[in-house]
């Protein structure tokens, strides 16, 4: 698969990835010198006229980008996430996952330890030559308020806000069906609680530390998957069952099922949370800059 730099004149080089099915589009840009704007990742993950995908991934030393400029002592390379929409989120848990495996598979990497840098800080990966890839997500943040619910037509829910560098909001429910088509973002109360959106968890119990859970992505409606959700769910799980590894010096951990596969989040007792998955380079090629629009 593709690693050349962004030569637009030429093409535009690309790699298509997955993470439990949450997929997106990669685009080498190194140097820094490709500005993709909300209507161009728009136009790259249209699943009809497009590449199509959950999101953009654009792959840039992290030196060679602002947003990421002051954290190159730490990280070479440089998550660019954009969802779907063209909007920048701060973090993707499976997004970072199939980056660390395309810089190895590219050769901008070695396998093993791997810092990777993103709007939400650094994430240190652990990539295997094959198979699955473990990031340390961070911590979670649990704030207030109390009280917030979500809802769906005129069925509501409690619901746990926890924060991965993205907000999130959990609601423990009877059956994943009740979430609707989540074609449309749930309602989130009280109003402007999550002032720059939220994702919405729906989880039911599959069995001991066993979970299953659906998610609408803000920026790009209902997921196969969600990395940092995942967590956020674990988390949730475990307060709501009284665990708390801050407490019990043990680590936690849950499976996580989502529409797109499982993943394992382990939380230690520090407070750092673990998730091991998937991370799967489908397809390359190049696209024409001028349906690009650049």
């Amino acid at each position: 698969m593709s690693s050349a730099p962004v030569s637009p004149a030429e093409g535009i080089p690309f790699v298509k990835g997955h993470g439990t099915e949450n997929d997106f589009v990669i685009i080498p840009d190194p140097e820094g010198r490709l500005a993709l704007g909300p209507a161009e990742v728009a136009r790259l993950c249209d699943r009809r006229a497009g590449i199509g995908g959950d999101g953009v991934l654009r792959v840039v030393r992290s030196a060679n980008d602002p947003a990421a400029a002051p954290l190159a002592a730490e990280a070479e390379w440089f998550m660019d996430y954009r969802n779907a929409d063209g909007s920048i989120a701060e973090m993707c848990g499976n997004g970072v996952r199939v980056f660390a495996r395309y810089l190895v598979h590219a050769g901008l990497a070695e396998p093993g330890p791997l810092a990777v840098a993103t709007r939400a800080g650094v994430r240190r990966t652990t990539v295997a030559e094959e198979g699955d890839v473990t990031v340390d997500m961070g911590r979670a943040v649990l704030p207030g308020p109390d009280g917030i619910e979500v809802a769906v037509g005129e069925r509501r829910w409690p619901a746990r806000n926890v924060n991965m560098g993205n907000p999130h909001a959990v609601a423990f429910v009877a059956d994943l069906a009740d979430a609707g088509n989540l074609y449309e973002a749930p309602g989130v109360s009280p109003a402007g609680v999550y002032p720059d959106g939220v994702n919405v968890e729906f989880v039911v119990d599959r069995g001991e530390r066993h979970v299953a859970m659906r998610v609408h992505e803000r920026g790009s409606g209902e997921t196969r998957s969600c990395g940092t959700g995942t967590c956020a769910v674990a988390v949730a799980a475990a307060r709501r069952d009284g665990r708390d590894p801050a407490v019990t010096g043990e680590p936690v951990e849950y499976v996580v099922d989502v529409p797109g596969g499982r993943v394992r989040i382990t939380e230690f007792p520090d407070g750092r949370i673990e998730m091991t998955g998937p991370a799967v380079l489908v397809a390359s090629g190049t696209i024409d800059p001028q349906w690009l629009g650049l």
